[in-house]
């Protein structure tokens, strides 16, 4: 490659990165300025740093009863998959005490909306309803084909076939008279793949609700409410076997339903079983999406059903749990609300931050003694990779609601050693091509070439132990795993549209090409000499060591005649 060809490709590296950074700058100043909720010019902080609310929960169960083990980790669950579903993130959810005694922690950090906090605090609730109306759920624009009167036609909602509206009075809960001409009119509307339920919202159980399955890909218009959580007594997931007892290798969920429920759940089956479909089926919604819909085969008057379908074992194990505890057939009610502070605070934030100081002084102090005036390029690399990391990790407390504690602070002081491992990887390649005499410019691009495969491998590695922290443990593991994966990349983008450009503009220069006792370069300190540790060169005189190997090599040769006469003389001496 010509240098003016490399120069160029390494000034359209340096462009694409400022271009990155005032994409990142921009939008977050763009956000700033136009209140966009949630936005921010400085990284959100998790609990043990910023403090937050705590709600503490206690069971409300009829009789005096206590909660069991079961029924409050399903409960911690739940909430936990409501809080996430409000993109708040780092948020705590543990269980207290036990017997009568036990309880629900619920730590969120900041100020959380209301709407959380009335999130946390509704008892989940679980309904069986009949299936009025069934339809796809995600609602595509269609574009018509051009015309010569329409060149540019306007996208439009597909075109679906009325549903049959009625200002009829229902005689049960399956009967379409309860399809008026606005709940029709909220049905076409309805796309899944949007949010359409507040937070906490609770719907009346003898009026017909429009919703969703929890996969977002069929619609549904469901009847009023025929039963509810407190009507199953047991839920099991097992496998499914032949009348000769062979499984099948399938698994379904069994259900027991209480004394009162059965008889119900028969009267309803015996409505349901003579239907067509969709008006056959029987759906099960929790917090108002649907868990399962399954069709009515048979009449059931024993008060034990079977849900069947393609089930492995941790799916049904996963629907037997809901259908079992998803009502949270324990109630809660609210013990205390209170604002906390910070675990950790601020002392041990700043402490955290020292640290990172530190340790970039003592990067660059070594690569002032080791490399000279290329320190200028470490330095230049950690600002970078500051800066982008800065951009990032506020942006997605943005966008993601993501908060930074101080397991995350350790993963970014990590970092700096993943960046200067990069840099003095390429710098120690870059010093082997001069010393086997290629000029500088040469030894910057090849040097490139061998560093590449190297550095690579070892963010690969990095990044693999970083995804397996993430996925594999939970709390604020996963916060030192979050940023040491995203630091990594980081570090990659940094090497390649920073550092590996700069080093080949600098290496045009003459300071550099012309081997100053002070560019990190000197052709004549590198020749010749041999590495004998991590900090320090030796020199050795390559005439005295190739005359002591060849010493050697004739030692070795001698026949043992030679050996011997040579033994004798040194005795008459």
């Amino acid at each position: 490659m010509s240098d003016s060809s490399s120069s160029k490709k390494s000034r359209n590296r340096l462009a694409l990165l400022l271009v990155i950074f005032i994409a990142f700058a921009a939008l977050i100043t763009g956000a700033k300025l136009t209140n966009v909720p949630g936005s921010t010019f400085v990284p959100e902080l998790a609990l043990d740093l910023q403090g937050g609310t705590q709600v503490i929960l206690k069971p409300n169960i009829d009789g005096g009863k206590s909660a069991s083990t079961e029924q409050l980790k399903q409960a911690v669950d739940i909430i936990r998959q409501r809080i996430d579903s409000t993109g708040v993130s780092e948020a705590q959810i543990v269980t207290q005490g036990d017997g009568k005694e036990a309880a629900i922690v619920v730590s969120i950090p900041g100020k959380p909306s209301e709407s959380t906090l009335e999130l946390i605090k509704a008892s989940a609730k679980l309904e069986f309803r009949p299936v009025l109306v069934t339809g796809v759920g995600a609602t595509a624009l269609v574009t018509p084909a051009p015309t010569k009167d329409n060149p540019k036609p306007t996208p439009t909602l597909p075109s679906s076939t009325p549903i049959a509206t009625s200002t009829g009075k229902p005689t049960d809960n399956s009967d379409l008279n309860w399809v008026t001409a606005e709940l029709q009119a909220e049905y076409e509307a309805l796309d899944c793949a949007n949010s359409f339920r507040a937070p906490g919202q609770v719907d009346d159980p003898a009026k017909p609700i429009v919703t969703c399955d929890r996969e977002r890909t069929t619609k549904f218009i469901l009847g009023p409410v025929e039963l509810d959580g407190t009507d199953i007594s047991k839920a099991l997931s097992n496998p499914v076997t032949t009348s000769n007892g062979a499984s099948t290798g399938a698994y379904a969920v069994d259900l027991t339903f209480s004394d009162a429920g059965g008889s119900k759940f028969g009267k309803v089956t015996e409505r349901l079983f003579p239907l067509s479909s969709p008006r056959n089926q029987f759906a099960v919604t929790i917090d108002g999406y649907i868990v399962t819909a399954p069709a009515i085969q048979a009449v059931i008057t024993t008060g034990t059903a079977q849900i069947t379908g393609n089930f492995t074992q941790d799916t049904a194990d996963a629907l037997a749990n809901q259908l079992k505890y998803g009502s949270l057939p324990i109630g809660f009610q609210v013990e205390s609300q209170e604002n906390i502070s910070a675990t950790l605070g601020t002392q041990q934030l700043q402490s955290g931050l020292i640290a990172g100081v530190i340790g970039m002084l003592l990067v660059l102090i070594y690569s002032l003694f080791q490399y000279r005036a290329l320190a200028s390029v470490t330095i230049g690399s950690l600002v970078v990779a500051a800066g982008l990391t800065y951009l990032a990790i506020t942006l997605l407390s943005w966008r993601m609601d993501y908060r930074l504690s101080l397991s995350g602070v350790a993963g970014l002081i990590v970092a700096i050693g993943i960046t200067a491992d990069s840099f003095i990887v390429y710098f120690e390649r870059v010093r082997d091509e001069l010393r086997d005499g290629r000029p500088l410019a040469v030894a910057v691009e090849t040097g490139w070439k061998r560093a590449w495969r190297t550095i690579l491998v070892s963010d690969v590695v990095s990044l693999l132990a970083a995804g397996t922290l993430y996925f594999l443990t939970v709390g604020n593991v996963r916060g030192f795993a979050f940023t040491l994966g995203l630091t990594t990349l980081i570090d990659l983008a940094v090497v390649v549209l920073f550092t590996v450009p700069l080093l080949t503009l600098l290496a045009r220069l003459k300071f550099f090409s012309s081997g100053h006792p002070w560019s990190g370069f000197q052709v004549e300190a590198l020749s010749g000499d041999k590495y004998k540790g991590r900090f320090s060169f030796r020199s050795v005189d390559q005439s005295v060591a190739r005359n002591r190997k060849s010493a050697a090599e004739s030692q070795k040769r001698q026949t043992i005649a030679e050996r011997k006469a040579a033994s004798n003389d040194g005795g008459d001496k």
